[in-house]
């Protein structure tokens, strides 16, 4: 750092405590009704030891997830919110297309009573639903994992197949391709229709989809939110017949149309609608 640089960062951290001082005597001033704002120093992407998230710059991370260490996600994958992938003692891969919904854990096995040392691998175009555990075990290509399901160390979950939500996987359990398992522990159940496979096969591109729009919210700026709130709240509750006796036309500005590739069919959202008259 130049001596310009030094003295603009110097007068940087002047201006800061400033605004640092003003704020703690604002909040002196307020007295019992203040409203005091924490610093949050959550990492969406967080290293560990020498090792370091890769991740797809098309991948979607929520703010509120956690992908720590030596973590690998593909392209169009999703990693929801409150979801936390942690590579801390062994590596995790994500596939492409895949979605691993919220709140939802991925860990891996550096020990374990079996004595293995296990990666977690997650294929492409796979969904794990909402609150899985997912531990130490293979999930391969277009597989399916339920809601609330257990997977412990070993377990392998073969293409095409399912495990029911609520289920508990025990260790080295092999799911076939093709088949639903369920229960506590889990037993097979019954083979998958030619319609189930291809659900999951959409419901892996439904959320390459949904990833997308919901990227677009998170990258959005404080004035855009803004402006976005406050036409909601000026075209609230008006209906046609009410545009009709005014003789108004509502349109929506190019800005707020959701690109054709976001939602399944290709057609555009409008989100707001703008106004004129005749």
């Amino acid at each position: 750092m130049g001596t310009l640089g030094r003295a603009i960062y110097t007068v940087g951290n002047w201006i800061r405590g400033t605004g640092q001082a003003l704020d703690r005597v604002g909040s002196l001033l307020q007295g019992s009704h203040r409203i005091e704002e924490h610093l949050s120093r959550h990492r969406t992407l967080m290293n560990v030891f020498d090792k370091s998230p890769l991740v797809d710059k098309d991948v979607f991370v929520a703010p509120s997830a956690s992908v720590i260490g030596d973590v690998q996600i593909g392209k169009g994958s999703s990693i929801w919110y409150g979801c936390v992938l942690r590579g801390d003692v062994n590596n995790i891969s994500v596939g492409s297309g895949t979605n691993i919904q919220d709140n939802t854990l991925v860990h891996v096995a550096k020990t374990n009573i079996s004595g293995k040392v296990l990666p977690t691998l997650i294929g492409d175009n796979v969904t794990v639903g909402h609150s899985a555990v997912i531990h130490g075990c293979t999930v391969e290509d277009e597989a399916f994992v339920g809601m609330g399901a257990t997977l412990l160390d070993g377990v392998v979950v073969e293409k095409h197949a399912m495990v029911a939500a609520g289920s508990l996987v025990k260790q080295n359990t092999r799911i076939p391709s093709g088949e639903v398992w369920g229960g506590n522990p889990a037993k097979f159940m019954r083979k998958l229709s030619d319609e189930e496979i291809v659900y999951i096969s959409q419901s892996a591109k439904n959320y390459i989809n949904l990833a997308q729009i919901h990227a677009s919210e998170n990258s959005k700026s404080f004035d855009q939110i803004e402006v976005e709130r406050a036409l909601r709240k000026k075209y609230a509750h008006k209906d046609e017949d009410y545009d009709s006796m005014l003789g108004i036309t509502r349109e929506t500005p190019p800005e707020l149309i959701l690109p054709d590739n976001v939602l399944p069919g290709g057609k555009p959202v409008a989100k707001v609608p703008s106004t004129q008259y005749f």
